[in-house]
C-alpha cells in the first residue's frame, strides 16, 4: 500500500510529511458554475437581490475558504497561502468562478483554489436561493497548476489559466 501516499503500510490514512521538501512557487487555478435561473441571472445584473451584493460576498467568501481549506480537509497540509483572486462573471446561464491561489511552500495549492470556487459558489447559492431554489453548483474542477515536482498541467479541455 505505500505507493498511495496517504496511507501507511498498514493501509491507515496519515499525513505525507513534506518536511523535507524544499519550498518553491505554486499555483492553482480552478473554476467552477452556478447555474441560475433567467429571473435570478436577471436580478444579479441589476442589482436586486434581496441580500445585496451577491459577487462580492461570494468573492471574499472564496477567498476566506482557500484560506481555511486544511480545516475542512483533515490531510491538506497548512500552507502560507500568499495570493488568492476569486473572479465571477453574470453569464446568461447563471455565475461562472474562477479561482487562482499562489504560494511559496512546500506543497500545492490545487485544493486551496478548488475550495476556494466551491465556498464562492456554495455563497451565491446562498444569497439567491430566495430566488430560486432550483439554483445549483456544477463543474468545479482544476484547470491549471504550476510548480512542483510534477511541474506545470493544463487541462485540455479548458481555457486554461
Amino acid at each position: 500500500m505505500s505507493e498511495f501516499a496517504h496511507l501507511d503500510d498498514a493501509g491507515h490514512a496519515r499525513m505525507v510529511d513534506v518536511t523535507q521538501k524544499q519550498p518553491t512557487v505554486r499555483r492553482a487555478v480552478a473554476e467552477g458554475f452556478v447555474e441560475c435561473a433567467p429571473q435570478v441571472v436577471e436580478a444579479l445584473r441589476d442589482g436586486s437581490v434581496p441580500k445585496g451584493d451577491v459577487l462580492a460576498v461570494a468573492r471574499i467568501a472564496g477567498i476566506a475558504g482557500a484560506k481555511r481549506t486544511p480545516e475542512l480537509l483533515p490531510l491538506a497540509h497548512v500552507i502560507g497561502v500568499h495570493g488568492v483572486t476569486v473572479d465571477l462573471e453574470v453569464t446568461d446561464l447563471g455565475v461562472a468562478i474562477r479561482a487562482t491561489v499562489s504560494t511559496a511552500d512546500r506543497t500545492g495549492v490545487e485544493m486551496e483554489a478548488l475550495t476556494a470556487v466551491s465556498i464562492a459558489a456554495l455563497n451565491v447559492i446562498d444569497m439567491v436561493k430566495g430566488l430560486d431554489k432550483a439554483t445549483s453548483l456544477r463543474d468545479v474542477r482544476l484547470v491549471a497548476k504550476d510548480g512542483g515536482k510534477s511541474g506545470p498541467w493544463r487541462r485540455e479541455d479548458s481555457a486554461g489559466s
